[in-house]
């Protein structure tokens, strides 16, 4: 067995937009290693969010493969692509995607509780993730009583508690001031090497890239 947790073979795409045909990823091999840190940079329409959708079960490639754990996902039905999102992968976006009204710990919690996971462990798992983000005094505030780097720092404990195999975070820092991405990207390299998840990361920060273990870029859907 590789230790690549996502691996992408030969893989195309292309979309279609009224008569005309976007190729949005041509030919792209990619593997993503355990506990790595990966980020993907280039210009808008480069292939990027593609990347991250084949890369979270979200879409289907039009050619190629994509092995999640060495196992080959196109036999997955979509029941099956559900629970394996579900169970082995976790999410951050630009704008956090928090429920406001809910508080931090029900946001951090709703993961495990979808999964069916006992409340006693949830309470366990949630409290370790919000120590682990430095927000477990803020368990009680809702969404809109933080600030956005702390949204965000919620956001990457939802992701993380369900202990996933793969994180995919799209332009994580982009809504954020340079300090507090600072401090976020900071936040997810370590989470990232403590739990052993791989990072997939779409970004346009340098600053971000130069906290990554690896840096691929994009461009007219092929990879440089």
């Amino acid at each position: 067995m590789s230790d690549a947790v996502v691996e992408l073979r030969g893989v195309r795409k292309t979309y279609r937009l009224g008569q005309h045909v976007i190729p949005a990823l041509q030919g792209v091999d990619l593997a993503v290693r355990r506990g790595e840190l990966l980020a993907l940079t280039g210009p808008s329409g480069s292939g990027k969010s593609t990347i991250l959708n084949l890369c979270g079960l979200i879409d289907t490639p039009d050619a190629g493969s994509i092995l999640f754990a060495d196992r080959d996902v196109a036999g997955l039905d979509e029941i099956g692509r559900t629970l394996l999102r579900r169970d082995a992968l976790g999410f951050v976006f630009q704008t956090f995607n928090l429920v406001p009204v809910m508080t931090v710990e029900e946001n951090v919690d709703y993961p495990l509780f979808i999964a069916g996971v006992p409340k006693a462990e949830r309470r366990e798992r949630v409290a370790a993730q919000l120590l682990a983000v430095g927000l477990h005094e803020h368990a009680q505030h809702r969404p809109d009583a933080l600030s956005g780097g702390q949204r965000q720092r919620v956001a990457i404990a939802r992701a993380l508690v369900k202990r996933p195999r793969l994180v995919i975070a799209d332009e994580p820092t982009a809504s954020l001031d340079s300090h507090t991405a600072d401090q976020v990207m900071d936040l997810m390299r370590e989470r990232c090497h403590a739990e052993g998840a791989a990072f997939v990361i779409a970004t346009h920060d340098s600053r971000l890239t130069q906290r990554c273990d690896r840096i691929l870029s994009l461009l007219d859907g092929r990879l440089q």
